[in-house]
């Protein structure tokens, strides 16, 4: 729980009547003690009215319910915090960006920072998502760092925001016993838009009039009406219980919990299942000088994931055809044969894809650490703290093809089967000093911080074989191991002048393995930052007004640092062993070599300088107050993965490649329109615009010049890629031909704009359309209480966003019939009846955007039904209810903007009850 402290303020006579006084001093008909809340700002904490950076803060009571991932909670909380969901699959988890992210193709997350340490959030072999490993259920608040002079005390991972995460902790007090259980039923949404067996059989017959090769395949057609998505898609049940202990004994205060979720998803053979045990002491010695902050958090998940490609399959297998074959071959699942064995070229049964393939991890995780906080008995102003944290994580898995399943390699070679293994490790030490003093002679408040900090993240991926049938090993994949090392010196200091003018400086010096290339020459990177507040409402000219209860003005700029890319030794000569096709034959038997390894010795740290300015506002007692900032973000010396002259060890390498731009305002207004003793009620909205722009992509490359993106990926064809980067556009930008179109409006197939009018339609003609970051995001938030009822609702929209439709653009004639196998037909490729694919027409990027009913809650409180100092509450919960889009596909939000075959969101009903005790 937040600490808080107590000021007092005089209350508007017309609106203290309807307003819930949280405590009252003897004359309480004039005054009120107002709570006033404390945020964590990194190695410290800070009055919320006396902040000067950019900083959201959003705590349990305002959480999304029924969330199985930590970053679900705050979906549409935050302004200029876009959360965009990994998929559908229980434990997917989501992707955030802060403000828009400042790289190019390095990290973007912004750094989770929980109970004071900062995490791993890279991939785990095994496991969808970091963050689902941590129970939802222990956590307390959120702070949200978002400018430079908030972040700069995190240096070098802070260039993407910084968020901290604080979980429950015990408090003093009588015993007390919280249950809570939630039962759950998962919808799909609908279906993507390919034509019904009727359609599709009509269809064929009428292509086929004109061509010969659909022609010869009419006598394919089956007698079936099969809906192949509706047969992979399931109703899935789920339940979420956790029971948490706390309270204190003998000055020892305490927090125990445990936590069981097991969802199924969706999509037939997906399954979730996450056990959690959280543990935190929190005692006090030497008469409350000496605090000692013990935190416990380990979860063990397993799941089973569901082949993904089922979920293509099913827009792509011949309606006309039975689900099962007759004879009860390949599991009895109808597969497409072809001299008497499968076709390896055709679209694979979508149940057998499912129920062919059996993955399955288990992921243990542990996060513990202590903090010891002491205040001097000397000098009681100021204090020492150390912070010792150890992450853990280890994952098993394996995955089974069953005979015939699977790739092409499977299906030529039987079944397979292999497992793997990995083991993550992440150390930290923390120390560091606070001197804050209150110097009343002259007004002034004195905050002093510095610190040192180690902290080590090492990786162990042991090599795993495939086996096949008959146990021939094949396909060796490469052991895998590293270790990097974060060293860093940090200081800060907050001067406050009259409780009206703040300044606030931070500088911090950041080492990084990663950099080092046998000298210390790019090893060290130093960031800094500055901030000025001025609290304009405590000037004498409005220090009385009852109308304006709050008004801030917050300026602020700085540094922070980027070295998060791919791979710990990207500086240093080193070797790794080959395979595939580099491996070196004796006689008939090959074997893997050593062989040296691509890397950059002149990579520097990628640097990104922020300006904020921003302004906090209230009115009328703050009934109505929120914050609106502007911003721009300069990146320098961006690090990416680019092509480089042939001649060296690998065609990329990861270089220093330009600057990139970022321009931005956000906003956030929260209304109480009512407050009364058996009545509130609030609103908040929160809205989003940024633009960023390519500046520079260095002397490699000339001018309209388009860099790979490095998300992009697409459907139809080898290593096709749909988004791009060049000078003057903004950041992953489709990359697309302009389609021409007939006097009707029929897109006319093949026929692109000539845009550099040298009378050839090639490459040169691509142009930039569009990007995968929407002009406008919104949230919306509302809370009502009503004596014992409670209701919460969450919405968001999302403007001109758009998505590749990858679903159609790789559906076409030319698929409809082919090496001995016929396929399905998106409904929109049969009106464009494009007679091959257009991968690259610009008629596939559509608007998508959305407005999206995230999240309704309604409960009611029955209070003491089990006897005194009880209480029961029941509520109802429905997620994802709909959402209003022009977009053709089944969902418009997609992580990347890319749709090929994406796991949907499903529609989740959820009771549950919670017990107190």
């Amino acid at each position: 729980m937040k600490k808080f402290t107590t000021v007092l303020k005089i209350a508007p006579a017309f609106l203290l009547a309807g307003t819930m006084v949280h405590a009252q001093t003897k004359d309480s008909a004039t005054k009120e003690k107002k709570i006033e809340e404390v945020v964590l700002i990194g190695y410290g904490r800070q009055k919320k009215s006396d902040l000067t950076g950019s900083i959201t803060s959003i705590s349990s009571k305002d959480f999304n319910g029924g969330a199985t991932s930590a970053d679900q909670l705050i979906q549409g909380k935050a302004p200029g915090v876009a959360i965009t969901g990994n998929g559908g699959a229980p434990g997917a988890g989501s992707t955030i960006r802060i403000r828009g992210g400042a790289s190019l193709n390095a990290l973007n997350d912004p750094l989770y920072v929980i109970d004071g340490v900062p995490i791993d959030a890279g991939t785990i072999s095994g496991a969808a998502n970091p963050l689902a490993l941590i129970n939802p259920n222990d956590i307390e608040t959120f702070d949200i760092l978002k400018d430079a002079s908030a972040t700069a005390i995190y240096g070098n991972r802070a260039s993407n925001g910084v968020i901290i995460i604080t979980t429950k902790k015990g408090s003093t007090g009588a015993f007390r016993i919280n249950f809570s259980t939630v039962a759950s039923v998962s919808t799909k949404m609908g279906n993507v838009d390919v034509l019904n067996a009727d359609e599709y059989r009509d269809y064929m017959r009428r292509i086929a009039q004109t061509n010969q090769t659909v022609n010869n395949y009419i006598s394919k057609l089956g007698t079936a009406n099969t809906n192949w998505q509706d047969l992979i898609f399931q109703d899935a049940w789920g339940t979420d219980n956790n029971l948490s202990l706390s309270g204190g004994v003998k000055g020892l205060p305490y927090r125990l919990s445990l936590g069981y979720n097991d969802q199924n998803g969706i999509l037939r053979t997906n399954n979730f299942r996450r056990s959690s045990l959280g543990l935190n002491l929190s005692p006090k010695f030497f008469d409350n000088h000496l605090s000692l902050n013990v935190n416990f958090k380990g979860t063990f998940t397993d799941n089973r994931f569901a082949n993904a490609g089922a979920i293509g399959a099913a827009q792509y297998f011949d309606p006309t055809q039975l689900a099962y074959s007759t004879d009860g071959s390949y599991m009895g699942y109808y597969e497409w044969m072809n001299n008497g064995s499968i076709n390896i070229n055709a679209t694979r049964n979508p149940l057998g894809l499912l129920y062919g393939k059996r993955d399955v991890s288990s992921v243990w995780r542990a996060l513990t650490n202590a903090q010891i906080d002491y205040k001097l008995h000397f000098l009681p102003d100021l204090h020492l703290n150390l912070n010792v944290g150890y992450d853990y994580t280890k994952s098993n898995g394996a995955v089974t093809n069953y005979a015939g399943f699977g790739s092409a390699v499977v299906n030529s070679k039987g079944g397979s089967w292999n497992d793997y293994t990995q083991e993550k490790k992440n150390k930290l030490l923390e120390t560091y000093f606070n001197y804050s003093k209150d110097i009343s002679s002259i007004n002034t408040k004195v905050d002093l911080t510095g610190g040192y900090s180690y902290q080590s993240f090492e990786y162990d991926t042991p090599s795993t074989i495939v086996y096949y049938t008959g146990g021939v090993p094949d396909d060796p994949t490469l052991a895998a191991a590293g270790k990097l090392v974060l060293l860093s010196f940090y200081g800060r200091g907050i001067f406050t002048f009259n409780n009206k003018y703040i300044l606030t400086g931070t500088i911090r010096r950041d080492g990084s393995s990663r950099f080092y290339n046998g000298s210390r020459d790019n090893l060290w990177g130093n960031f800094a930052s500055g901030a000025f507040a001025w609290k304009i409402k405590e000037e004498g000219f409005l220090k009385d007004s009852k109308a304006l209860s709050d008004l801030k003005l917050r300026i602020g700029y700085g540094q922070t640092g980027q070295q998060d890319i791919l791979g710990y030794y990207p500086s240093y000569a080193n070797y790794t062993i080959s395979q595939g096709a580099s491996q070196y034959q004796f006689g008939s038997a090959f074997f893997p070599m050593y062989r040296p390894a691509i890397y950059n010795p002149n990579l520097v740290w990628e640097t990104t300088n922020t300006a904020n300015a921003g302004l906090d506002f209230g009115f009328v007692n703050n009934r109505i107050y929120g914050n609106v900032d502007v911003y721009q973000k300069n990146t320098k010396d961006l690090l990416a993965t680019v092509p480089i002259p042939a001649g060296n060890f690998s065609n990329k390498n990861t270089l220093n490649v330009g600057k990139m731009e970022i321009k931005g305002i956000e906003a956030s207004v929260t209304f109480v329109p009512v407050k009364k003793e058996n009545l509130t009620w609030d609103f908040n909205i929160n809205a989003t615009h940024y633009k960023s722009e390519v500046t520079d992509l260095g002397p490699n490359f000339p001018a309209g010049f388009a860099m790979r993106a490095s998300t992009g990926n697409i459907t139809g064809g080898t290593d096709q890629w749909i988004l791009a980067n060049s000078v003057g556009r903004p950041a992953n930008s489709f990359y697309v031909y302009q389609q021409v179109y007939d006097n009707n409006g029929k897109p006319i197939e093949g026929v692109y704009v000539d845009r550099n009018g040298d009378g050839i339609i090639n490459d040169n003609d691509r142009y930039f359309y569009k990007s995968i970051n929407p002009d406008v995001t919104l949230g919306f938030n509302t809370k009502l209480n009503y004596k014992k009822w409670d209701f919460a609702l969450s919405m968001r929209a999302v403007l001109g966003n758009y998505v590749y439709n990858n679903s159609a653009s790789n559906s076409s004639v030319q698929s409809l019939a082919s090496n001995e196998y016929l396929q399905n037909i998106n409904s929109l490729s049969a009106d464009y009846n494009f007679t091959a694919p257009q991968l690259y027409s610009d008629i596939f990027v559509e608007n998508a955007s959305f407005l999206r009913l995230d999240n309704v809650n309604v409960g009611y409180n029955f209070g003491e039904v089990f006897g005194a100092k009880s209480n029961l509450k029941v509520y109802a919960l429905l997620q994802n209810v709909f959402v209003i889009t022009k977009y053709k596909g089944v969902d418009p939000e997609i992580f990347g903007n890319v749709d090929n075959g994406f796991y949907q969101r499903p529609k989740i009903y959820s009771l549950g009850f919670n017990f107190q005790f």
